[in-house]
């Protein structure tokens, strides 16, 4: 089995992942508020988990996996939107769920064990702030019920934060109700017009952070193996839901490993409205972009680290994929033949590869070796090849290999051309490594002239011919 170590934020150390139970690995992702189409950002903890969720289901099986990711389908933005738009609250979640689906779908992301939607769980929300207002944890005034921060000793230790520097940097809501300005709202009172439920404290509706605790408490138990999201959720959302869940669980632990993702940018900037550079994942593929590649692109860069979506890695991810999918096509790969090289239906994995993906999640070393197996010269030795393209999501049904629009998913050039821009690519490495760097550019002009897009990805140089290919200005090498 490969040892899988993640860096957690709880401990803030790289650790070895041994689960609670192996025949029952548990994790909790914070999903969508559904009220709009997911934008970009939005996909990227969705990418870093599914790789996750597929890690797991290969080391300890897909029956012994449960992975919950949520709905927030009741919140005061989708009240917004259903004020502004005249609809049902009802049919603009619904609606955005199947939107949400749809999308995800189409970046090759598994459904999770269970998806729940925070209107279900409603009850058991309920429950949990009763119980925590006997323990002397929460306190209801004016029709809100609220979590008293001061009465968990380890508020903040997540984020690593005094209680005294998040009042200072955090927007609080100032409320004559509360006794501290960092309490937050476990219930909140709904007038006319807004979604609501009966409960000891009048008719209203769930704090935000509540709903993830009582859903994962039900769904995975007091205490589980993995929780995440991404870093903005970290305070106070994460550092909420820790404490009221260890409050009103004091015997469990909640989760063990925390996984924070960094943030996206656009050519260098953040993503806004106001610069101009938000889209939505839909408004991607709608371009005609495969959501192969918007899928490549992201886990060409490591979780932990901040995500730059450019032009330049969208063609080279585009470039890449057309040809692994042209060696995929042109050895014949499909489930006849991938039955054929497992063993008792399970893959033969190449070994580097998984050590390397296993290394916290490290997908940009993962890809790297992909670009080493897939120089492989029969299907036996390509099938690491192929299952690492599996285990990465870049290949989903092996019935419908992807074929990119224009042309064959792989270089269609003669075995003499191929070899000369092989012959270039080598003069152009051993120029490097000579630090020859006139000799270099000269045959990377050469080879951009000729319509060549070069990938180097771990010091390995893949190509494919772009589509102004022209093989009679390659010259001689």
């Amino acid at each position: 089995m490969t040892t899988i170590r993640l860096n957690n934020t709880k401990t803030r150390r790289r650790e070895e992942f041994t689960p609670l139970d192996p025949a029952n690995v548990r994790m909790y992702l914070c999903g969508p508020t559904v009220y709009d189409r997911a934008h970009l950002g939005n996909s990227r903890n969705v990418l870093v988990f599914d790789v996750l969720f597929r890690l797991l289901r290969h080391e300890y099986g897909p029956d012994h996996v449960t992975y919950v990711r949520n709905f927030t389908d009741v919140d005061d933005k989708i009240n917004a939107r259903a004020a502004e738009t005249g609809r049902e609250i009802g049919d603009i979640t619904a609606e955005t769920i199947g939107w949400y689906h749809d999308d995800m779908d189409a970046l090759g992301v598994l459904r999770p064990t269970h998806e729940p939607r925070a209107t279900d769980y409603i009850g058991q929300m309920v429950t949990m702030i009763s119980g925590l207002i006997e323990a002397g944890h929460a306190y209801a005034a004016e029709g809100h019920v609220l979590f008293a921060v001061e009465s968990y000793d380890d508020y903040g230790k997540l984020s690593g934060r005094s209680l005294d520097d998040m009042i200072a940097g955090a927007r609080v809501e100032v409320a004559p109700y509360k006794r501290n300005p960092m309490d937050f709202v476990l219930w909140k009172p709904s007038g006319d017009g807004m979604p609501g439920w009966e409960s000891p404290w009048g008719y209203g509706r769930p704090g935000w952070h509540i709903e993830c605790s009582a859903m994962a408490q039900d769904l995975l138990g007091d205490t589980f193996d993995i929780h995440g999201g991404g870093n903005d959720l970290m305070f106070p959302h994460h550092e909420n839901e820790i404490a009221q869940s260890s409050c009103a669980c004091p015997e469990g632990e909640f989760a063990r490993f925390w996984l924070h993702n960094e943030m996206l940018q656009v050519e260098g900037k953040k993503m806004s409205k106001s610069l101009g550079n938000f889209f939505t994942v839909r408004d991607l593929l709608d371009q005609g972009i495969p959501g192969e590649v918007i899928r490549f692109v992201m886990l060409g860069t490591h979780y932990g680290k901040t995500m730059d979506w450019t032009e330049t890695r969208r063609a080279e991810a585009e470039a890449t994929l057309r040809k692994w999918y042209g060696i995929v096509h042109g050895h014949g790969f499909g489930p006849d033949l991938i039955a054929a090289l497992q063993a008792d239906g399970k893959w033969v994995a190449d070994a580097e590869f998984m050590g390397v993906l296993a290394n916290d999640l490290n997908t940009p070393g993962a890809l790297a070796r992909l670009h080493v197996l897939s120089k492989g010269k029969t299907p036996a030795t390509l099938a690491g090849f192929a299952h690492g393209l599996a285990m990465l999501g870049l290949v989903g049904d092996w019935a419908a290999i992807p074929m990119f629009e224009g042309g064959e998913a792989g270089p269609d050039v003669a075995p003499a051309v191929a070899a000369r821009v092989d012959a270039l690519l080598a003069a152009r490495a051993e120029a490097r490594a000579a630090k020859d760097w006139a000799r270099a550019d000269e045959l990377r002009d050469v080879l951009n002239a000729a319509g060549v897009q070069v990938t180097d990805v771990g010091g390995q140089a893949t190509w494919v011919p772009g589509p102004d290919f022209d093989a009679s200005r390659l010259g001689d090498v």
